[in-house]
């Protein structure tokens, strides 16, 4: 049996079936309403499900009754209830070195905080916080990787690890050990950049995605960006060309988005906006 919702899990799923595993049942997040069209669109793993010919439901009860003896969590998105759990047990394809970065957002959490190194575990579901023991796990370099290319890479490696380790026969869980740290969700305050902190802080936040500033009142995301040098000392958040000054530096902006405008180059974006000498990003 396996749970999961979005595109992270998909791959994982894929790599399951092609190994030979009975997938008893699939639950997935409900179907969203999107488009002009306001059209119901199943969740990427609803749609991978239904292309392998799998069952699928959207009801965390049918659990209960879907005669699996293991359950498979990857980014379901709900914690499971203990009563479905004395149930069935299940592991989890979890995207972090755990005790480290628990919860939502491991992967953006690991950029934001610099991390050099992160990786995934396939670990015990019990009724904490991804507070289980582990199975497997494996290392896996952070690099200059957005968000989205370094939870692909991972996504990718947890397949094989995944089906190596159930493969194998799971044995015995380790404790986890060290120190933990828990990855809230992302939100609109997270994605601010504030320009007083370092460059290299604010190029972190842009690879997450959705990072955003303001000019003249209106909110600009910024989608691609490079720290650079200043040449002479400036206020904070002032924009020099590409560059805006920072507390530390300066952020060279690539790619931008005004409000109700499609993405483009900084270059184009100046030359229809044509900022003032000295003029500032909020």
């Amino acid at each position: 049996m396996y749970l999961g919702t979005p595109d992270v899990a998909v791959s994982p799923l894929e790599a399951l079936h092609a190994a030979g595993f009975d997938i008893t049942l699939v639950v997935t997040g409900a179907d969203r309403r999107r488009g002009r069209g306001n059209d119901l669109t199943p969740t990427p793993v609803k749609a991978a499900a239904e292309r392998l010919a799998m069952p699928v439901s959207h009801d965390l009860d049918d659990i209960a009754t879907c005669g699996a003896e293991l359950g498979v969590v990857v980014a379901y998105g709900r914690l499971i209830p203990a009563d479905l759990l004395a149930i069935l047990p299940m592991v989890n394809l979890h995207f972090s070195l755990l005790p480290r970065w628990r919860g939502a957002a491991p992967v953006e959490r690991a950029i934001l905080a610099g991390d050099e190194q992160t990786g995934v575990c396939v670990m015990a579901v019990d009724e904490g916080l991804d507070t289980g023991g582990v199975y497997a796990r494996k290392v896996v370099e952070v690099g200059d990787d957005t968000a989205a290319a370094l939870r692909s890479r991972l996504a990718a490696t947890g397949s094989t690890l995944l089906v190596d380790t159930l493969s194998a026969g799971l044995g015995d869980a380790d404790p986890q050990e060290g120190e933990a740290t828990y990855a809230h969700r992302i939100g609109a305050a997270d994605l601010r950049l504030e320009w007083d902190r370092p460059a290299a802080e604010l190029a972190r936040v842009v690879r997450i995605g959705g990072a955003w500033t303001t000019f003249r009142g209106e909110r600009i995301r910024v989608w691609d960006a490079a720290v650079a040098e200043v040449d002479s000392p400036v206020g904070s958040g002032t924009l020099e060309g590409d560059i805006v000054a920072t507390g530390d530096g300066g952020l060279r902006l690539l790619e931008v988005q005004a409000e109700n405008r499609r993405r483009m180059p900084t270059g184009a974006w100046r030359s229809g906006a044509r900022p003032e000498p000295g003029e500032r990003l909020g």
